[in-house]
């Protein structure tokens, strides 16, 4: 070899130089392209040596690609990689998505492609989509984490119960886009079981047969819209809480009597009112009577003047009204009321 090196013209050695350097450059940079195109190649999930290249130039992780493809494959799943480049693209989990449809074939749960990707995209965890419909999962209502431990509702008799349900639920992929979350399962859940606690005639009823309760919210669909079928409704827990209907009925009198006692008191003001009003017109009437009485003498000396009366009927007036008062006295007729002119 070293016999042919010096055989060659110095321009020859440094262009061998060259294009060693560069085939090791070559084969650095594409040493791992070379490994993912073979493990493809093995498993049967052929994918082109160039296109894994052009994958680096479009940012997309060839390494996520390839996996993904093989699992896919391995799984009997057939998915173009142009496929799987395009979710990456679109900023999907693709091996989320991957795992579930490997899931969602093995329990023979009808999940295409597409239907996948566009509950990844929307923001679910679609493997947990797709557990949640192989293994149900149970759903506390109320939930602990909004601060309240039971649902409390009054029935008929007006006594307070105090439930606790526990809700089965299973997903429904068909739904899942668009459909509501668990929050509105555990709201129309609570909604359910205080309608069927206040339609009880009494508390005795729903004690004795919890399950008309479960029967009364399971009849009323309250799974349509949402991402979830309800499986079951369990009442976990009824306790009795407080007599609602007494405490208002005591309320209730009590308001009645402070009702009652300001109407009192305004008909005592009114009638106060009333009384001052007729005792001033009664001093008003007495004004009136002793400006009237006033008037007597002056009237009487006008008719003395002008001779319109003698004095000898001034006398006898005189005399009748001495005897008038006389015969008042007699009789026990206050003073304050003997009155009478004077001259």
């Amino acid at each position: 070899m070293f016999v042919l090196l010096a055989q060659l013209q110095w321009w020859e050695i440094a262009l061998i130089a060259v294009v060693g350097l560069a085939g090791l450059i070559f084969l650095v940079a594409t040493g791992k392209y070379i490994s993912l195109w073979f493990q493809a190649y093995l498993s049967g999930a052929n994918v082109s040596f160039f296109g894994l290249i052009m994958m680096r130039f479009r940012k997309v992780d060839p390494q996520t690609v390839v996996l993904n493809r093989i699992s896919a494959k391995k799984a009997g799943i057939e998915l173009p990689t142009d496929w799987i480049e395009a979710h990456y693209l679109a900023g999907g989990r693709v091996t989320n998505v991957v795992r579930a449809m490997i899931a969602a074939q093995k329990a023979r749960i009808d999940l295409p492609w597409d239907r996948a990707t566009a509950i990844d995209l929307a923001g679910r965890d679609i493997v947990d989509a797709v557990r949640t419909s192989v293994d149900p999962k149970v759903i506390d209502c109320p939930n602990s984490a909004s601060g309240k431990t039971t649902i409390d509702a009054v029935s008929k008799d007006g006594i307070q119960l105090k439930a606790r349900a526990r809700v089965t639920v299973r997903t429904n992929i068909e739904r899942l886009v668009g459909g509501a979350t668990e929050e509105t399962i555990i709201a129309r859940v609570g909604e359910g079981i205080v309608s069927a606690i206040g339609s009880a005639q009494s508390h005795k009823e729903v004690l004795e047969n919890p399950d008309r309760i479960s029967k009364a919210v399971l009849a009323k669909g309250l799974d349509s819209g949402t991402a979830f079928e309800i499986l079951s409704i369990d009442i976990a827990d009824v306790d009795l809480g407080e007599n609602v209907g007494a405490v208002l009925r005591h309320d209730q009198a009590e308001a009645d009597i402070k009702t009652a006692q300001a109407e009192a008191e305004g008909r005592r003001a009114r009638a106060i009112a009333l009384e001052g009003e007729y005792r001033a017109e009664v001093e008003k009437n007495r004004a009136l009577l002793v400006a009237a009485q006033a008037e007597i003498p002056k009237a009487i000396s006008e008719a003395l003047r002008t001779g319109k009366l003698g004095l000898m009927d001034y006398y006898r007036m005189q005399n009748m009204i001495a005897d008038t008062a006389m015969r008042e006295s007699i009789a026990g007729k206050p003073e304050s009321d003997q009155r009478g002119p004077t001259a």
